[in-house]
């Protein structure tokens, strides 16, 4: 079976430029002595919006590969996939990220959740697992509406995989389950019966991302209780390892992290619990590499800034309808969004102050920050003269995008301290 390595990361390209860039970040990591795997992800979304096709990602990646010498392991990843859109992606990706969250709350077939109650009873009564403090205490009552709420959802990741494996032979992808673009956080015990459900239903999962509580937004930092999540990523974790051997799940198991870019005040409690327990783990970097990719054009300056203050114009007006796919995930006050006009009159350091994330910088501004997040649709429909400007800004473009990657995610997350 294909295996995913400890230490992974989803490194989203909108517009397919910056594979080298993003590659550079792993092989300076590499030189210092740390193997991180790199998970070309994009989306169907992405691709619609865009108009690009999967096999471009795995150009992408084989060219850069190609380019810098890359000799570890990397994959393609199929991101946030269901039945009507996997097949697009099965020859170019060896990766699948199977997305369940709108099936969280149906209710499977009657039968279904009393078949697997039945299987799953000795899950019944209280269970100490390794480095959880608190025992676990779950009832036959606890176990069904556990599964009724989730069974569908774990129904539908096996039909997924399903049809995947029939296409590409069962040890020829990885496969990754996310929950997380729901309301409501998963509890570590809903995350030991969904875990117990994927083994039932025959999916090896490699990955699994789960929704936690607190904010998760695009591109910025975590809003919510440090204290809480520390205490359920570790359970979390815990889970994981005890489902590998409880279940039979495969040994590579992990937790994912999505839209786990920039969060930096998790960073510390994630590094800890990883380093305590020898955990591995995926970290989704999101939509962070295009943002680095305006930030350079608004420092190439001239023709190059102007381009990225008339996009930002265009979001502006569009806030809403830019936003709308992405209300779980993101906090835009619009009274704090500068106007266009403003805009219009900094400087490329100043636009690139307001847009990268510095917290310690006074000019940084989140709302500013998330709407470009989710403003590509408006670079993608300036076409060729975006990715001209792109290209013609390569230099400092990709400057900020291995940085971005290596000096804010690898090094906090992975690399030795000195």
């Amino acid at each position: 079976m294909l295996t995913l390595e400890r230490y992974s990361i989803g490194i989203g390209d909108r517009f397919g430029r910056e594979g080298e860039a993003q590659l550079a970040a792993f092989v300076k990591a590499r030189a210092a002595g740390m193997v991180i795997t790199p998970v070309w992800n994009k989306s169907n979304r992405e691709h619609t919006i865009v108009g690009t096709h999967p096999d471009s990602v795995r150009a992408e990646a084989e060219a850069a590969v190609r380019a810098l010498g890359w000799h570890h392991a990397y994959q393609v990843d199929a991101d946030h996939i269901g039945p009507k859109t996997v097949d697009t992606f099965i020859r170019a990706s060896d990766f699948f990220t199977i997305d369940v969250a709108d099936y969280i709350g149906q209710p499977a077939a009657a039968d279904a959740v009393q078949h697997f109650v039945a299987q799953q009873r000795g899950l019944a009564g209280r269970r100490q697992i390794a480095d959880v403090a608190q025992p676990f205490d779950l009832t036959l009552a606890d176990l069904e509406r556990i599964a009724r709420k989730y069974l569908l959802a774990v129904q539908e990741a096996g039909q997924v995989y399903r049809q995947i494996a029939a296409a590409k032979g069962a040890d020829a992808f990885i496969t990754e389950v996310s929950l997380d673009e729901t309301d409501a956080p998963q509890t570590p015990v809903e995350l030991l019966v969904i875990l117990a459900a994927l083994a039932a239903v025959g999916v090896p999962v490699q990955t699994i991302a789960p929704k936690f509580s607190g904010r998760f937004n695009k591109g910025v930092d975590y809003v919510g209780n440090l204290i809480q999540f520390e205490r359920e990523f570790s359970d979390d974790l815990a889970v994981v390892a005890f489902a590998m051997t409880e279940f039979g799940l495969p040994a590579s198991l992990k937790l994912s992290v999505h839209s786990g870019s920039d969060k930096f005040s998790l960073y510390p409690i994630i590094r800890r619990q990883l380093q305590h327990t020898g955990a591995g783990i995926h970290l989704k970097t999101a939509g962070t590499t295009w943002l680095e990719e305006v930030a350079g054009l608004a420092l190439a300056g001239g023709d190059a800034l102007r381009l990225a203050q008339a996009m930002y114009a265009d979001m502006h007006a569009r806030r809403a309808e830019l936003s709308r796919p992405y209300a779980t995930v993101i906090d835009i006050d619009p009274g704090r969004l500068p106007s266009p006009a403003e805009v219009a009159e900094w400087s490329g350091a100043n636009f690139a102050a307001a847009l990268r994330h510095d917290q310690k910088n006074p000019r940084f501004n989140p709302h500013f920050r998330q709407l470009i997040h989710v403003g590509f649709k408006i670079a993608a429909e300036r076409g060729s003269d975006y990715r001209a400007a792109l290209d013609t800004n390569r230099a400092v473009i990709a400057a900020l995008v291995t940085d971005n990657l290596f000096t804010k995610h690898i090094q906090p997350l992975f690399m030795p301290e000195d």
